[in-house]
């Protein structure tokens, strides 16, 4: 039997780095994103004015990220699954046990 790349084992390994990758880029935008918000806030009224008139693209932009924050959690998770039942499986069809 020949075990080849396009297994069921390296689509989760793939889907854990492809959740990775967006974990990570969320993850920066969210950042970036407070890093602005402290850096634009100098006084209390501007910060009055800020919270009055927030911008809704942020707005929308920092909802963005934290969905695809939730949803690259969810990508790895579900690639250790993936590739722990190929693992198993390819365990059952190998008897590594006896």
């Amino acid at each position: 039997m020949e075990i080849t790349g396009s297994s069921a084992f390296y689509a989760g390994l793939g889907a854990i780095q492809n959740g990775q990758n967006r974990v990570d880029q969320a993850a920066s935008q969210i950042a970036s994103n407070g890093v602005e918000r402290a850096g634009a806030s100098q006084s209390t009224s501007y910060q009055a004015e800020r919270l009055r008139g927030v911008d809704r693209s942020q707005q929308q932009d920092l909802a963005t990220s934290t969905v695809q924050l939730a949803l690259g959690k969810h990508e790895v998770e579900l690639g250790g699954k993936v590739a722990k039942a190929s693992d198993e499986m390819l365990g059952r069809f190998i008897d590594t046990y006896a």
